[in-house]
């Protein structure tokens, strides 16, 4: 009897490209056995919001899915002043590549709209939130429609840090730092989360190796990959002394292909929302010394040559 084939894992993604971000949507469209993609809500973190959702409807244009349902969503944080990293990403967020202006339109309706709508509509809890950037989207549907906890089969996202623990402040990563009190209530939430934290992201190094892979492929996808790791990378290279940048939004992807490339350890985490000194550091109990209970995954360890494997076949796919 031949088996059925399985039903791919329904997805939203939330970002804010960011050349990380990009390769990560990348990577996701190239999984279409594997995901099925609702939609992608853009937020500002990375550059500011006109330009995140511009950055995804070019990636999508890039991939040649431009039926890609993309909304815009917050435009701040939802208390504190946003913060934005220009500095590593360049003006666009996509600095590298020249890639044109996109045609695709934005879905109407806004990004947090979108989120509720979606999942009070889901039937149970099926459906997973692949989150790139700050939690703004997530923290506001939180707050806007607390049911959806019952809707979302888990979380998977990049922020935080324990023993890598800050890289925007000395106890705080972008992510987590550009809105603690959104990554507070993810994190108070109860839903299952899974979080990629810079200590397993700075173990998957965009090499000249690695990349001149991507621009092997001979693809219009590999050159652009190329280019945007090989603008991304020379902020990292510069500040840690590395051959590389970490890579860090598509191990959220990659995470869902191939768990067996990770390890990690489910623990207690606590968003610091209080400090200015350490503003959205996120407190990891890795060692359990405290009565908290665990409330997120917290991944630690990489294959990291399976990793880029994995991205180079599956983005060999685009043509």
């Amino acid at each position: 009897m031949t088996p059925s084939p399985k039903t791919p894992r329904p997805i939203i993604i939330d970002t804010d490209p960011g050349q990380d971000d990009a390769v990560a949507i990348l990577l996701a469209l190239a999984a279409p056995e594997e995901l099925s993609i609702l939609g992608i809500t853009a937020v500002a973190g990375n550059v500011p919001l006109p330009l995140t959702e511009k950055n995804v409807r070019k990636i999508c244009e890039l991939a040649g899915r431009p039926d890609i349902p993309v909304y815009a969503g917050c435009a701040r944080p939802m208390v504190r002043r946003g913060v934005t990293a220009e500095h590593v990403h360049g003006r666009t967020g996509l600095d590298g590549p020249d890639l044109p202006e996109p045609t695709m339109a934005l879905r109407p309706g806004h990004g947090v709209d979108f989120l509720v709508e979606t999942l009070m509509a889901a039937h149970d809890a099926s459906i997973t939130l692949c989150m790139l950037g700050p939690l703004t989207n997530l923290g506001m549907a939180l707050v806007r429609e607390p049911a959806i906890v019952n809707k979302i089969r888990d979380v998977v996202l990049m922020g935080g840090g324990w023993r890598e623990t800050g890289n925007i402040t000395p106890a705080a990563e972008f992510n987590i730092h550009v809105d603690p009190h959104a990554a507070h209530n993810v994190f108070e939430s109860g839903v299952p989360i899974t979080m990629m934290p810079l200590d397993v992201t700075h173990k998957a190094l965009t090499t000249r190796q690695r990349v001149d892979r991507f621009k092997s492929l001979g693809t219009p996808v590999g050159t652009a990959v190329a280019d945007l790791l090989g603008f991304f990378e020379r902020f990292d290279e510069g500040k840690y002394g590395t051959d590389g940048a970490p890579l860090h939004d598509p191990c959220v992807i990659a995470w869902l292909l191939r768990p067996d490339l990770f390890k990690g350890r489910r623990v207690a985490v606590e968003i610091e929302t209080e400090s200015e000194r350490t503003m959205g550091m996120t407190v990891v109990d890795w060692w359990g010394v405290t009565a908290r209970p665990a409330n997120a995954l917290v991944i630690d360890q990489i294959d990291a040559d399976g990793f880029f494997d994995l991205l180079t076949e599956r983005l060999s796919r685009f043509r």
